[in-house]
């Protein structure tokens, strides 16, 4: 790193040296998986292989540099002393459908959370590195958000007809199909589009960077959002959960530029109350 960015604290430098060698695994796995798409066993098997590869990599890079540090992995569950004071948040392969079909639109997250006295988590910092596009996206609490080495602010967008949204569709059989469908029934009709590419990671890092005005998702995991959700608020955004509360303890968020973010949530937040009510509840 170098240029107007900050020094990266020894942490953070640890994360970023750990995403850019498995990076590089990962798409050396990637331009296999595009010749498996034609072979008659498909490539699944395969990638699930790389996700995993690429987990423990991840892990025993960062576990060199900070042996005292804890672990919540999206394969392999949680690693470390229980009462742990500092804990990297890990997903190794955001995107792992994209990834699976050749589709160049996925990344490596790593969040480092530490425990508040009242034992919830707070992301201090985060990176976000998707190999294809040789983008690092990367922040730290109160040092703002990066793309590289180029300073992040979310967009200026001030009208929702001039918006464009990320969100992420439910599938197979997902209960919150409902509130996703009323939500988006509310939001078409007022907004400029809406985008599904299949990284909740990189949705958010894409909100960070104004390429999106605003990002919801229900129903996520603590990995899905560690380190975006520092990217978006040190870019200048709000992230809450769609009732205003904690985003990354619900594991369900609203994130936008501050002139958006109300608008956005109190839709996503009516969306899920008349999916309620259709199914008789309240």
């Amino acid at each position: 790193m170098s240029g107007a960015s900050p020094r990266l604290s020894p942490a953070l430098n640890v994360v970023v040296n750990a995403v850019r060698k498995v990076g590089r695994r990962l798409l050396r796995d990637f331009t296999e998986v595009e010749t498996l798409q034609v072979s008659a066993k498909g490539p699944g098997d395969f990638v699930s292989q790389a996700d995993l590869r690429a987990e423990e990599a991840l892990r025993a890079e960062l576990s060199r540099a900070r042996p005292n540090f804890a672990f919540l992995m999206e394969e392999s569950g949680t690693h470390g002393r229980d009462d742990w004071e500092w804990r990297w948040v890990v997903d190794p392969l955001d995107g792992t459908t994209n990834f699976l079909h050749g589709i160049p639109h996925w990344a490596i997250s790593v969040g480092i959370e530490k425990r508040l006295p009242d034992g919830r988590g707070e992301i201090m910092a985060g990176v976000i590195y998707n190999p294809a596009a040789d983008e690092l996206f990367w922040a730290e609490k109160g040092m703002g958000a990066y793309l590289n080495d180029k300073r992040l602010r979310v967009s200026g967008r001030r009208e929702l007809r001039d918006a464009l949204f990320a969100t992420g569709i439910p599938f197979g059989s997902i209960p919150r199909k409902g509130e996703f469908l009323q939500t988006l029934a509310r939001l078409m009709p007022q907004v400029s589009g809406v985008r599904r590419f299949g990284s909740a990671a990189l949705d958010l890092a894409w909100t960070a960077a104004g390429r999106y005005d605003g990002y919801w998702e229900l129903d996520l995991n603590k990995w899905d959002i560690a380190a975006g959700i520092i990217l978006v608020k040190e870019a200048g955004g709000y992230v809450t959960a769609p009732d205003g509360g904690d985003a990354y303890e619900q594991a369900s968020l609203v994130a936008a530029n501050p002139f958006l973010h109300p608008r956005l949530r109190e839709t996503v937040a009516e969306g899920i109350a008349a999916a309620g009510k259709g199914r008789g509840e309240g």
